[in-house]
C-alpha cells in the first residue's frame, strides 16, 4: 500500500499541473514526484494499517471536535505507532536534499588541484559551502523545523573540509620534500667537481632557490624553506672551503713550478 502510494505520477505529456502542485503554506510550487520520493526515503520503515470509522458523519471530519470523535478511534490510532512531530517530518524530507548539497560541496572541492596554498583553499572552501547553504535554503521544506538539517549540513561540511585540509598538507610535504633532495643533490655534485668553479657553484645556487620558491606551495613550504636555506648554507661554506683549499694548493706547485724553473734557467753555462 505504501510503494504503490509513494509511486511517481506518469506525465507522458509533460503537462506542469501534473507534475508540480501549489504549496501555500511556503506560497511556490512543489514538485509532486519530489514529494514522494523524499516520502519514500523513510518508506522501508513506514506500515499502511486500518482504523475504526472516526464518526459517521466523515464529510464533517473537520468541524468536530476531538471529544465528538469515536473513542477506540482515538485510543488505537495512538496504539498503533508513535506519531512523528512535524519537525521530524521535515528532517526527513529534507534529508536527500542534504545529501546532495553535501556532494555539491565536495564535488566543488575533488576539482582542486592540491597542493595550493593555505588561503587559497580557504577562500576555496568558504565559496563552495556557501554555495552548497545556498542550494539547500533554496530546495528545503519548511522554514523554522530545517534549522536542524542547516546546523548537520553546516557540520558535514566542515568535517569534509578538515579532510582536505589533511591532504593539502601531504600533497605539500611530499612535493617540497622532492624538491628538497633534489637541490641536496645537486649541490653535492657541485662539491666535487674536478675543476671547482665559483660561477658554476652560484648559478646552481640561484637556480635551487629560485626553483624551490616557484614551485614549493602549501603549509609545508615554511619549514622547507628553512632547512633549504640551512642545507645551502652548508653547502656554500663547504664549497668554498674546498675551493680556497684547492686554489692554495695550486699556487703552492705553481710557486715550486717556477722555482725549479726559474732554477733552471739560472744555471751557468760553460
Amino acid at each position: 500500500m505504501v510503494d504503490e502510494a509513494l509511486r511517481h505520477v506518469a506525465n507522458h505529456d509533460g503537462d506542469k499541473n501534473i507534475d508540480q502542485v501549489p504549496d501555500f503554506s511556503v506560497i511556490y510550487q512543489t514538485y509532486v514526484n519530489q514529494i514522494r520520493d523524499s516520502l519514500a526515503i523513510m518508506g522501508d520503515n513506514s506500515t499502511a494499517f486500518s482504523l475504526p470509522q472516526p464518526h459517521l458523519q466523515r464529510t464533517k471530519l473537520c468541524d468536530l471536535k476531538d471529544g465528538e470523535l469515536d473513542q477506540s478511534y482515538i485510543l488505537e490510532a495512538l496504539n498503533k505507532v508513535e506519531i512523528p512531530s512535524t519537525g521530524s517530518l521535515v528532517e526527513v524530507f529534507n534529508k536527500k536534499i542534504l545529501e546532495g548539497c553535501l556532494k555539491l560541496y565536495e564535488d566543488s572541492m575533488t576539482k582542486v588541484i592540491l597542493p595550493i596554498h593555505e588561503e587559497s583553499l580557504q577562500s576555496i572552501h568558504e565559496a563552495s559551502r556557501a554555495e552548497s547553504l545556498k542550494s539547500f535554503d533554496e530546495q528545503h521544506f519548511g522554514r523554522h523545523h530545517a534549522k536542524k538539517s542547516v546546523e548537520t549540513l553546516d557540520e558535514d561540511i566542515e568535517k569534509m573540509f578538515k579532510n582536505f585540509v589533511m591532504a593539502n598538507q601531504y600533497q605539500s610535504s611530499k612535493l617540497c620534500e622532492a624538491l628538497y633532495t633534489k637541490c641536496e643533490d645537486q649541490m653535492d655534485q657541485l662539491q666535487v667537481l674536478r675543476l671547482p668553479s665559483m660561477a658554476k657553484f652560484n648559478a646552481g645556487f640561484l637556480q635551487c632557490n629560485q626553483s624551490f620558491g616557484k614551485e614549493c606551495v602549501g603549509p609545508s613550504k615554511t619549514i622547507y624553506e628553512q632547512r633549504m636555506v640551512k642545507m645551502m648554507g652548508k653547502s656554500k661554506s663547504s664549497f668554498i672551503k674546498e675551493y680556497n683549499h684547492r686554489l692554495f694548493n695550486w699556487l703552492v706547485a705553481f710557486s715550486l713550478v717556477m722555482v725549479i724553473v726559474g732554477q733552471s734557467y739560472s744555471k751557468p753555462i760553460f
